[in-house]
């Protein structure tokens, strides 16, 4: 068995894990990153594409931001639209210039491990059957790679796994509280082939149902539209799902998303799920391995982003002085955040949905409040502020940059 020693074992190479093994190698601190996939099924996998302004200037700030100030799409506002009307929201105008910038997680992960690669720390991928033990002391991660048996010594480990990884079923069932809901309905997306027909976000309320238009590049468009959580994407011809974009999306001004040839397709179940705490002995939960929001509000990402930036604070201050009070903190500093977007990403859903049980009285509700949402600058300045993204709980400078 081959064994190494490191400070940090990271689990898990996505956005979360990269972030942090970057954060720890600027301040010195030793790391070794576990994947189950191969490196070309992470890069590739399609998932999130808003970063907040805090993303953005942390990528910025950790030297990895090269790509997202050159190929980001920034966004200084937004549209809502409901009874055939698209209402602009100016985000940067109503929070004193802040935005979000489109620039999708495949190409952050793509940064990242560039980085990871240069830093010259260790990286596996193909990581297969792994497992943790020792949380409590001196954690040991084992697991095989091509066709050899490791283990990984270190002092905490870092879970960033994801929903379904290894991290999260460590802990004692009894010494977790899950919260969780799951919502009566999914998201059918597409990657088309066409350049965007807006600059910027649409999120349509529609009465067959919510959908939005968002992008992922000048010349690719992302699009979703509300289907049943269980709807099989096979019943969705390429033709049939550009009717219904259309017909949910198209407005009285004549604006529709421009149609083209269909890359990718799928439904994607809604669900919101909040593990904690987010710290079991030395082992720290980041990122979907703790949290899931639903993608109405945009803050899958980002709520990683934010977790290990605190995870790197508490980290640099062990190893700088010893000190343990950020480590100690580490949880429920990440779970006021995670509650925020928890709160503001149900809110987005419940008003732009429409759940299998309304009635006319919940339409009118929902138009009303969509009404007074485009309409009154305080509650655009409240949705701006949230979906830009709230400022971070910790400084850079204190998390080593």
């Amino acid at each position: 068995m081959a064994v190494h020693k490191t400070q940090v074992g990271i689990v898990g190479a996505g956005p979360a894990g990269l972030l942090l093994g970057q954060l720890l190698h600027l301040n010195g601190i030793d790391s070794v990153i576990l994947e189950s996939r191969p490196r070309d099924y992470v890069i590739d996998r399609v998932r999130a594409g808003v970063l907040e302004q805090g993303t953005v200037d942390l990528l910025i700030a950790m030297g990895v931001g090269a790509g997202v100030e050159a190929r980001g799409l920034r966004h200084d506002g937004l549209f809502i639209g409901f009874d055939g009307r698209r209402h602009r929201i100016d985000m940067a105008e109503l929070t004193g210039g802040r935005a979000i910038t489109v620039y999708g997680q495949n190409e952050v992960v793509k940064d990242l491990i560039d980085a990871r690669a240069g830093s010259g720390r260790r990286l596996y991928f193909e990581a297969e059957s792994a497992s943790i033990d020792a949380l409590d002391d001196a954690p040991v991660i084992r697991f095989r790679h091509d066709g050899a048996d490791h283990e990984v010594r270190c002092d905490f480990v870092a879970g960033c796994d994801g929903f379904h990884g290894i991290c999260r079923p460590s802990i004692p069932p009894n010494e977790l509280t899950i919260y969780e809901r799951t919502y009566p309905f999914g998201w059918l997306g597409i990657l088309a082939e066409v350049a965007p027909s807006s600059e910027e976000l649409v999120y349509t309320y529609h009465p067959r149902g919510f959908a939005l238009f968002s992008m992922r590049s000048p010349t690719v468009t992302r699009l979703y539209f509300q289907v049943p959580p269980d709807e099989s994407i096979e019943g969705w011809p390429d033709e049939a799902i550009w009717d219904e974009m259309l017909a949910r999306m198209t407005t009285i001004d004549g604006w529709a998303p421009h149609v083209g040839r269909i890359l990718q397709k799928g439904v994607t179940p809604m669900r919101s799920f909040v593990a904690a705490p987010m710290r079991h002995g030395r082992l720290f939960l980041a990122g979907d391995a703790a949290h899931i929001v639903p993608p109405t509000g945009a803050k899958g990402l980002n709520l990683a982003a934010s977790d290990v930036v605190v995870l790197a604070r508490g980290l640099k201050a062990f190893y700088d002085t010893g000190g343990v009070e950020w480590l100690d903190r580490y949880s429920d500093v990440c779970l006021r955040r995670v509650w925020r977007a928890q709160r503001f990403s149900w809110w987005m859903t419940s008003a732009l949905h429409r759940f299998p049980d309304d009635g006319p009285f919940d339409v009118q509700r929902q138009i009303a409040e969509l009404d007074y949402l485009t309409s009154s600058r305080a509650a655009m300045t409240s949705l701006a502020e949230q979906y830009a993204g709230l400022p971070l709980e910790v400084s850079f400078e204190s998390a080593g940059l």
